[in-house]
């Protein structure tokens, strides 16, 4: 398996060793879905839609290409340890009572809290009013019910 840093690395290089070959025509790509790139040993493939990278080479019957191994998951992983190291940095400095460089928002959790109090509307309170009242008057229901049938057994 490959790491991030030489696949970053073989992908690179191959840019340069291709710009590198200006003398050689380069393979016709325009409007396709993939971008060759000459190697000492064959063709460097990128798919443009994927990203996916590929080797091709000739073989004894044809062309084959071998897919540059790459572990997606490897690469979500360091992105969500990023966000999340950022979203840290950013709440430190907010702690601290610091602001955040010009460009720079704060995330929706990192936002320092909000010193107002937001008190409920009158709206707000009648319907919770009608709420506990209608659970208190289902309660009251339920226990009368229970009463029927307990002495109605009796």
């Amino acid at each position: 398996m490959m790491q991030i840093g030489t696949l970053a690395a073989v992908v690179m290089a191959a840019t340069l060793i291709g710009s590198a070959r200006a003398d050689q025509p380069a393979p016709d790509t325009e409007g396709g879905r993939y971008v060759f790139s000459k190697q000492a040993n064959g063709l460097l493939r990128l798919d443009s839609q994927s990203g996916a990278v590929a080797l091709c080479s000739e073989q004894p019957v044809g062309w084959a290409c071998q897919v540059a191994p790459e572990d997606r998951a490897v690469f979500e992983r360091e992105i969500a340890r990023l966000q999340n190291e950022n979203a840290a940095l950013k709440r430190a400095l907010l702690a601290h009572g610091l602001t955040l460089p010009p460009g720079l928002a704060p995330d929706a959790g990192t936002a320092q809290n909000d010193s107002t109090l937001r008190l409920p509307s009158d709206a707000d309170i009648d319907r919770a009013i009608a709420f506990v009242s209608h659970v208190w008057q289902r309660f009251i229901d339920a226990i009368a019910r229970a009463q029927k049938q307990v002495f109605n057994k009796s």
